[in-house]
């Protein structure tokens, strides 16, 4: 059976990689190019790759999906002034606004139309086929609370003075895609000046394994292989991550924040808890979890996946809905673009500053999150570093 494979190559200097020389780290030019190739092939075909000194790696096309929410509800009559997310991340106090810094949105799309997103510059790459704008409404969710414009008196973005936002669509009308789609997107989003990409979204295993059996193969080995291709494109997405890295040691630096994961059942059992999925869970991605309110104070939400490095607010938020007007949704999904839009603010500071980088921006974000809004018993393991914070100066 032949499959489409991920194959991602650099032009930078030959060293490592897990199918012969990888990327150069230390002194990779900023016009150093990575590209990215979809080849069908079969799996004893592989091998034929292990030669190449140009590749880094390879991986099977994965099935991806967004993070769906867990509860979606509309808006109506009277709200206040501020989504309460706003004020726990500290947004409304923040002398930052994310001027001068450009955001991007890899998800379902956005409605460009709406008043949350007047008088920004939108950017638009469609990666699905089926042309630019959100006709599921999930994108534009996500890129209202990172940069959206006040709503109907309600404040709903972290990051109000973004100027420029980059949105690739990677994810179709029934909120599917593919891992080659996502790292096409990713590259794209570097090329165009990203300081930070916000990804609400993880790998279909199940639908994978599905799908192969449906064709035909045994559900065993489907499971098998799904597995094998789980574990590579994991793999895919470290070497992914390095290179956007290392490009930042010498031209514009790119933070990468991804989804856990709504897997979690923790209304079951304190036990019924799942880890964080990829592409999050790859190492350089900053993975995030949910969080919601409580009269002792916050929690972790129950579906939230455990494991992530960071959390931000992910219950009842209320942001832009496609059409106009705004929706209240609950999910990983809306935490990301929560730790997306404070990253966006910290980007701001450190340009001010001449020492912007991911591994400083990673710093501000883990060493200024806070657990002291936690109810008491939480566990470390399921919030990361704890609910991040705006820089107040």
């Amino acid at each position: 059976m032949k499959s489409n494979y991920i194959v991602l190559k650099s032009t930078a200097s030959p060293t490592r990689g897990p199918f012969g020389p990888g990327p150069r780290t230390e002194g990779v030019p900023a016009q150093a190019g990575v590209r990215v190739e979809i080849e069908t092939l079969a799996r004893p075909q592989l091998a034929t790759l292990a030669n190449d000194a140009s590749v880094i790696a390879v991986a099977p096309a994965m099935p991806m999906q967004l993070i769906r929410p867990v509860s979606r509800e509309p808006v109506a009559g009277a709200r206040a002034a501020l989504a309460w997310g706003i004020g726990a991340v500290g947004a409304d106090t923040s002398p930052r606004t994310g001027d001068g810094v450009v955001v991007a949105v890899l998800d379902t799309g956005i409605d460009a139309s709406h008043p949350a997103f007047a008088g920004i510059e939108l950017v638009q790459q469609d990666f699905t086929g089926e042309g630019n704008g959100d006709r599921h409404g999930h994108g534009t969710h996500c890129a209202g609370t990172i940069f959206g414009r006040d709503v109907g008196g309600t404040r709903i973005g972290i990051a109000r003075g973004v100027r420029r936002a980059l949105i690739g669509k990677v994810l179709g009308e029934n909120g599917g895609g593919s891992s080659d789609q996502i790292v096409k997107a990713i590259l794209w989003a570097v090329d165009e000046g990203a300081h930070v990409i916000s990804m609400s979204l993880g790998m279909d295993f199940p639908g994978w394994v599905k799908g192969m059996i449906q064709q035909g193969v045994p559900e065993d080995l489907a499971t098998s292989r799904a597995l094998e291709g789980y574990r590579a494109n994991t793999r895919l997405f470290d070497a992914l991550s390095d290179l956007v890295n290392a490009r930042g040691l010498t031209s514009r630096s790119t933070l990468i924040v991804a989804a856990a994961g709504n897997e979690s059942r923790r209304e079951l059992g304190e036990d019924f808890e799942i880890s964080v999925a990829p592409p999050a869970i790859a190492e350089g991605i900053v993975s995030v979890a949910a969080l919601g309110e409580s009269s002792a104070g916050l929690k972790v939400a129950q579906f939230s996946n455990t494991g992530a490095n960071l959390s931000g607010p992910g219950v009842g938020v209320i942001s832009a809905a496609p059409g106009g007007g705004l929706v209240s949704m609950s999910g990983t999904s809306m935490a990301t673009p929560h730790v997306a839009g404070v990253a966006a603010l910290w980007a701001e500071q450190l340009l001010a500053r001449g020492r912007l980088d991911a591994f400083t921006l990673i710093g501000k974000l883990a060493g200024n999150a806070s657990t002291e809004p936690l109810a008491n018993g939480f566990d470390p393991f399921d919030v990361g570093a704890g609910l991040v914070r705006c820089p107040q100066e």
